[in-house]
């Protein structure tokens, strides 16, 4: 049986650290910042989240660019070139252009190495809810010493259970990408709503309700657990994601051991890709549920 790797990209907002831990091949994705393009690597070597965000609260305008079909076809390329498969799993198709980029460089390497195996999955997901998912892949492989094939069908098969629940601080982020209306963005600021949100089962980012403050959307988020979290008080593992607020993570990982004893939460940066289209006091809770 050929061995294989696990590919993603960096929209998974999975640390260095966590990238080496899972033995994983990332792809990194750009943006451009004050006329300058950098990668959004794992290890942030271009710029730090802090500095980044920092300039996004300072009113900078960034735009963003997927991973495309050449750096695909080189990475894959390689793989193939040790004799290993390819188990790549992408960003949401819904959000990017980067999973349909790895269709395409994988459908022209199969005709190129026959025998190789290249599947490519679209994770329907997005920041560290990739990243869970790939948590949960990696540690079903190591436990049950998984074939490509097995392991392709286990997460195509959990994907609908990866809870994405997020809150936004700045409306003004959401209607420059066209998630709200002007009107809609300059009343809830000035009345301080929060939009609560997750992404659904199209891989889609959707406002599901309103707070108002911060700690009212916070403890929505803690009290989806509660609604649709498989198991929480068995200290199920959850992943939290944030765009340069730490205050708000330890109030939710404070809210999550209080109701419901969970201890096993692990938080990192949104990366710049993903925070240049939700600005900065995002965070997103990521956690096993019975539906999205």
């Amino acid at each position: 049986m050929r061995d294989y790797i696990i590919m993603t990209d960096s929209c998974c907002d999975l640390s260095q650290q966590e990238v080496e831990e899972l033995e994983l091949t990332v792809l990194p994705l750009s943006f451009t910042i004050e006329g300058k393009t950098l990668l959004n690597t794992p290890d942030h070597a271009d710029m730090s989240p802090e500095e980044f965000f920092a300039k996004i609260a300072a009113g900078a305008d960034c735009t963003t660019a997927a991973v495309n079909v050449g750096q695909f076809t080189d990475a894959m390329e390689k793989v193939l070139q040790e004799g290993k498969d390819i188990l790549c799993v992408c960003f949401s198709s819904a959000l990017s252009t980067t999973y349909q980029s790895a269709c395409i460089a994988a459908e022209d390497l199969r005709e190129k190495y026959p025998e190789a195996k290249i599947l490519v999955i679209d994770s329907l997901s997005a920041s560290r809810g990739q990243g869970m998912l790939l948590y949960r892949a990696v540690r079903e492989r190591r436990e049950k010493n998984l074939t490509i094939d097995e392991l392709d069908a286990y997460v195509r098969s959990i994907i609908q259970s990866q809870c994405h629940w997020f809150i936004v601080d700045d409306l003004n982020h959401l209607k420059r990408g066209g998630r709200v209306s002007s009107t809609a963005a300059l009343v809830g600021t000035m009345l301080g709503i929060k939009p609560v949100m997750h992404t659904d089962s199209e891989g889609r980012l959707t406002p599901v309700s309103k707070a108002r403050g911060t700690k009212a959307a916070l403890r929505a988020l803690v009290d989806k657990v509660g609604e649709i979290g498989v198991e929480p008080a068995k200290n199920q593992p959850m992943l939290i994601c944030h765009a340069n607020c730490p205050e708000s993570v330890e109030y939710v990982k404070g809210l999550l051991k209080e109701r419901f004893g969970v201890t096993d939460v692990r938080d990192d940066f949104i990366g710049p890709v993903i925070g240049a289209h939700t600005g900065c006091g995002t965070l997103g809770l990521f956690f096993v549920g019975t539906e999205r």
